[in-house]
């Protein structure tokens, strides 16, 4: 996964989105499920004519269920294929793509761009509506109906608890080598018009399960079942609690991914790779 792009090949962004409902994720799989990558892949070969898959790096991987609005990744593809397709790709894209997917944008990358690594912030929305009557059925794949009344000022006073640099394993599911550490930037709840309560998340990353185990503890303390200051102890004891539960993904929406100037990939990409410890720390 470099920074460098090969001699002869240009790096390519992609700007996309996607309906998760009926992918089983971003990454693709064994066994020949549907994924979002498989989807984009096959259809850059097939526009192409290539004889073979351009494999993309995605900012960040989304769940089986997990939509996308602002999803970015990028491409390395040989010079010639670029130059030759590049003015009609997004048009010839749009013609082969299953309708759940689309490619908004694509656009040479600038110098040192890893979709992945260049990232400086992820930023996600999780719909709920505590409506005793349900969900309306037009946004039933979008929305997750909690059937208790919840209290958003509450929620919002246990996601204060919650923000800054932390070790996240308390609501992340771990992975062998992967740190846990990350910094939440913003995590708020507001209630439209509709009753639609929405949470924003933002983060520099996630790890696995984390937003959704987050609404999941900020759903308990909504409906009275836990205290503000729940969420925030069960961060502090580092350990997984059984009551924290991870909701379902299909509330979920990758909104956006932020990037710095591009004088400063470089920089980003280099400090995205060092595994992270907190102040204090041991090395080991």
């Amino acid at each position: 996964m470099s920074d460098e792009v090969e001699a002869g090949f240009v790096r390519v962004r992609l700007d996309l989105s996607y309906d998760g409902s009926e992918f089983s994720g971003w990454a693709k799989q064994a066994g020949g499920r549907r994924t979002v990558q498989g989807e984009i892949e096959d259809a850059l070969r097939t526009v192409t004519r290539s004889g073979e898959t351009y494999e993309l790096t995605v900012a960040g991987r989304t769940d089986a269920g997990v939509h996308a609005r602002g999803q970015v990744a990028h491409v390395d593809l040989p010079r010639e294929v670029w130059a030759e397709h590049h003015v009609k790709l997004l048009k010839r894209l749009a013609g082969r793509l299953p309708r759940d997917v689309r490619v908004w944008a694509l656009r040479e990358a600038p110098s040192g761009f890893n979709a992945r690594f260049s990232a400086v912030w992820r930023r996600y929305a999780y719909r709920v509506t505590d409506n005793p009557g349900g969900v309306d059925p037009l946004l039933r794949g979008h929305v997750l109906w909690h059937d208790w009344p919840l209290d958003v000022d509450a929620m919002n006073e246990a996601a204060r608890g919650l923000l800054g640099e932390h070790d996240f394993a308390a609501y992340c599911k771990k992975r062998e080598g992967a740190t846990t550490i990350r910094t939440l930037q913003e995590l708020s709840l507001v209630r439209g018009d509709d009753g639609i309560i929405t949470a924003t998340v933002r983060a520099d990353a996630f790890c696995h399960n984390m937003v959704r185990s987050l609404v999941g503890a900020l759903l308990f303390v909504g409906d009275g079942h836990r205290t503000p200051d729940w969420p925030a102890e069960v961060l502090a004891a580092g350990v997984r609690d059984s009551a924290v539960h991870v909701v379902r993904p299909h509330g979920l929406t990758l909104e956006e991914v932020g990037y710095p100037a591009d004088d400063l990939l470089a920089a980003r990409n280099k400090e995205a790779r060092n595994r992270r410890t907190l102040p204090g720390a041991g090395c080991c």
